[in-house]
């Protein structure tokens, strides 16, 4: 998590000065009052920048709770990167799946769902490719977790059968990124202007905490792939959070 808003100024593009001669009035309405106001400031947006600027036209979209938290200041905004690490067994690969359980160095959420209350915004994708790294003793296990938590992962393009595939990516089944999009779109080695593996959403997408994530890579080929190749998915973008 790189930085957080807590001022619901920022959050709404309100100037600091107006929100302070407004903020005794707050204080004094009540909970649909709130709510109702939160709605009609939520058109106003100046100043935000980046994926919190995106987050901010999706207002309307977030449910009623969650608005109200943000306003009372029991939630903010945050950037954060949803990750998950997968190993490369089949042609199809599900980055999220309704079993996998939140591990630090794996994925950062459980049941390919969201915490409670958490409200993300998927502003980019990054995907990336590696192998478990080699014993001392020149042997690997691709089913040891403190491997694959050690993976230096790198640019798809050094790995030809997974950049000639395709990749989906699906919220409560419904489409954020359709499907038979090229892997290839993640090849930014060049692109000294974005991170490596990186691809910004020209459509960003809102993704609720009872939402089921669906990421899925196709390969057409498992030419050259073994056991020890895995991927990397994170999801990036702007969150709530205590």
């Amino acid at each position: 998590m790189d930085s957080e808003y807590n001022n619901v100024g920022d959050l709404m593009g309100i100037d600091t000065a107006l929100l302070g001669e407004i903020s005794g009035s707050i204080d004094n309405m009540s909970t649909a009052e709130k709510v109702k106001f939160l709605r009609k400031l939520s058109g106003k947006q100046m100043g935000s920048r980046g994926s919190r600027a995106e987050f901010e036209k999706f207002f309307k979209e977030v449910p009623d709770g969650v608005k109200e938290n943000l306003l009372n200041g029991n939630l903010r905004l945050a950037d954060y990167t949803i990750y998950s690490i997968k190993q490369i067994n089949s042609k199809t690969i599900k980055m999220f799946e309704t079993q996998d359980d939140k591990e630090i160095g794996l994925r950062n959420i459980s049941n390919a769902k969201l915490p409670k209350n958490f409200v993300f915004l998927v502003s980019g994708i990054y995907l990336l490719a590696g192998t478990i790294p080699v014993s001392e003793s020149g042997g690997s296990d691709p089913s040891n977790k403190e491997k694959q938590k050690a993976i230096d992962f790198r640019s798809v393009r050094t790995f030809p059968t997974i950049a000639n595939g395709e990749f989906t990516l699906k919220a409560n089944k419904k489409q954020i990124v359709p499907e038979g999009s090229i892997i290839r779109k993640f090849i930014t080695d060049n692109n000294t202007f974005v991170p490596l593996g990186y691809y910004k959403l020209d459509n960003p997408r809102l993704i609720k905490d009872d939402e089921l994530i669906e990421f899925i890579v196709e390969l057409g080929t498992m030419e050259g792939i073994t056991p020890n190749h895995f991927l990397y998915v994170g999801l990036d973008g702007t969150g709530t959070t205590p």
